[in-house]
């Protein structure tokens, strides 16, 4: 059994601070801890050891994620780094921060509404662009598969809207 190095709580700050600046692939406005990706930072006596939660387990940036984390913690001379993939419990909205869903409608996706365990589509969903409520599902599914297709009825734009997972 490993047991855990004494590190100052500004080292894990620091190591936090680096994963901080990874974006996510698909959505560039955000990074894998605004998304709750990460989650958690410990030091032992074998190194660095990140646990990390894809958004789904066949997600095809995970790979990618994976090296990012790899080479930020290197290029920052934390070493060795150890990913822990966790997929048990598996990734959910609730772990998006409020800034995450802040800067999501200020790209122009709708945020996911309300908690996780109540998801439903058929909720009113606000237009990221105007605010209106009065808008349509077009697609259950968007440009990626967390994201549902709407048109709002008020600006007659269309939007995505990452649905509650």
């Amino acid at each position: 059994m490993q047991t855990l190095d004494v590190v100052e709580p500004a080292q894990v700050r620091e190591v936090w601070r680096i994963l901080g600046q990874i974006s996510d692939p698909e959505i560039p406005v955000l990074t894998i801890t605004d998304l709750g990706m990460v989650r958690s930072v410990r030091h032992r006596e074998d190194g660095w050891h990140i646990g990390f939660t894809p958004t789904y387990s066949g997600c095809p940036a995970t790979d990618f994620l994976l090296k990012a984390i790899r080479e930020a913690m290197e290029a920052a001379r934390h070493t060795p780094v150890h990913i822990e993939q966790m997929l048990h419990p598996a990734w959910t909205t609730d772990w998006m921060t409020p800034g995450a869903k802040t800067r999501l409608r200020e790209y122009g996706i709708s945020p996911p509404q309300g908690h996780a365990c109540h998801a439903d589509l058929d909720r009113e969903v606000s237009c990221p662009r105007c605010g209106s409520l009065q808008t349509s599902l077009i697609s259950e599914f968007g440009s990626t598969a967390c994201k549902a297709l709407y048109r709002c009825d008020s600006c007659r734009e269309p939007f995505d809207y990452f649905k509650c997972i």
